[in-house]
């Protein structure tokens, strides 16, 4: 404007007079100053700065959490509308002052002088920064702090950008969920505790009254119920030690509850042994559970079944394959064999009915192949390619 003015009013002055010397003597240094306007560009200079400016005040007031621009004195040059209320300051007696002297000194933090003086000196930026502090107005809170240095043409000055977040209720909110998890997991620990303990305690009753009774086929059903209590034991038991409340690895737990299997109905008065094969693979605690209780119930079918006479050798072979989100699982053993088609019959066994359910549970169908090596069982979910698993 002035330069504007300044122009106008030489070449006023210079129209209206009629003696060349008079022209010669105003109108020349009003030439040179518009020649001069003319190449330096001191019009769009000032326009530019003042555009710049307004642009970079819109970004800062525009952030929602609280943003200080420092020097490199680390005083302010200016600061948000976010900072001044967040932490109730105006800009009076926030820009141009020492940012430890805000506030009554509020901002002179031993770890915020570390950032500042220590930390973006040597790397320039600092990201995810905490810092705890109780601020007098606002009482203790968490602030996570984001730094950036900024460097200019010519390396004469710098400027700090600092953001602040306050993030004391989201770690409040942290450390109770994480409390929440602690005494979540202990109520599940005693939980299975008390069923485990209760699981044993029924297959005791259950045994001991299969040894009292006098009628032979009342104790046949009775130390079968104490097997099934047995095998809903060995699968909480596994897993629990699985830490089933969330993913559980199928072939490392299948492996486990045959070892409690076989521990607890082959022992080692029958020359039988139980081997678990798999391509890993992993399932939800839910359905793992179902699968414990499918192989459970083949095992103990396949002993009964399989191999009646205490002295008989032989082995069963669990197998788990997976192919993307299907999988197949199937029991094999090398026994006296089983008519095709036992599990499709109307008429079955309990053993037979649990095996189905849960397999419609899991959304799976159930094949039995029977031949001269002996029986196999498979539950599969979706059909693809497979090779044929058998007892070895």
């Amino acid at each position: 404007m002035l330069a504007s003015w300044t122009l106008s009013g030489l070449s006023a002055v210079s129209g209206g007079a009629g003696d060349p010397a008079t022209d010669r003597s105003v109108s020349e240094p009003g030439n040179r100053l518009g020649r001069f306007v003319q190449i330096t560009g001191i019009r769009e200079q000032f326009t530019a700065i003042a555009d710049a400016l307004a642009l970079a005040q819109g970004i800062v007031d525009t952030v929602r959490e609280p943003v200080l621009v420092l020097d490199e004195k680390l005083r302010v040059i200016v600061a948000s509308r976010s900072f001044y209320s967040a932490f109730k300051v105006s800009p009076e007696d926030t820009q141009g002052r020492l940012l430890y002297a805000l506030g009554d000194g509020q901002w002179d933090i031993p770890k915020l002088r570390v950032l500042l003086e220590n930390i973006i000196p040597e790397h320039g930026v600092m990201e995810g920064y905490e810092v705890e502090h109780e601020f007098p107005d606002l009482g203790q809170r968490t602030m996570c702090l984001n730094a950036r240095q900024v460097f200019y043409k010519g390396g004469a000055n710098r400027t700090i950008l600092l953001g602040i977040e306050d993030i004391t209720e989201r770690r409040i909110l942290e450390r109770e969920k994480e409390e929440l998890l602690r005494q979540k997991g202990v109520l599940l620990e005693e939980l299975q505790h008390r069923v485990a303990n209760s699981l044993q305690i029924i297959a005791s009753i259950l045994l001991m009254k299969a040894r009292a009774v006098k009628s032979q086929e009342t104790r046949i059903h009775l130390e079968d119920a104490h097997q099934r209590v047995m095998s809903v034991a060995a699968v909480q038991k596994q897993l629990y030690a699985s830490e089933a409340t969330g993913s559980v690895e199928i072939t490392p737990y299948l492996a486990k509850l045959c070892d409690s299997l076989a521990t607890s109905m082959i022992g080692d008065t029958r020359p039988i042994s139980l081997k678990v094969v798999g391509d890993g693979g992993s399932t939800s605690s839910r359905q793992a559970e179902s699968l414990g209780l499918i192989v459970t119930e083949l095992v103990m079918n396949a002993l009964k079944h399989a191999f009646p006479e205490i002295k008989t050798k032989g082995q069963i072979t669990v197998a788990y394959e997976v192919v993307g989100m299907n999988w197949k699982l199937s029991v094999s053993e090398d026994g006296i064999g089983k008519a095709d088609g036992a599990f499709a019959q109307g008429k079955s066994g309990l053993g037979t009915g649990i095996v189905k359910a849960l397999s419609q549970q899991l959304d799976a169908l159930v094949d039995t192949l029977a031949g001269p090596r002996g029986t196999t069982v498979s539950i599969t979910h979706a059909t693809f390619p497979t090779k044929a698993v058998h007892a070895a």
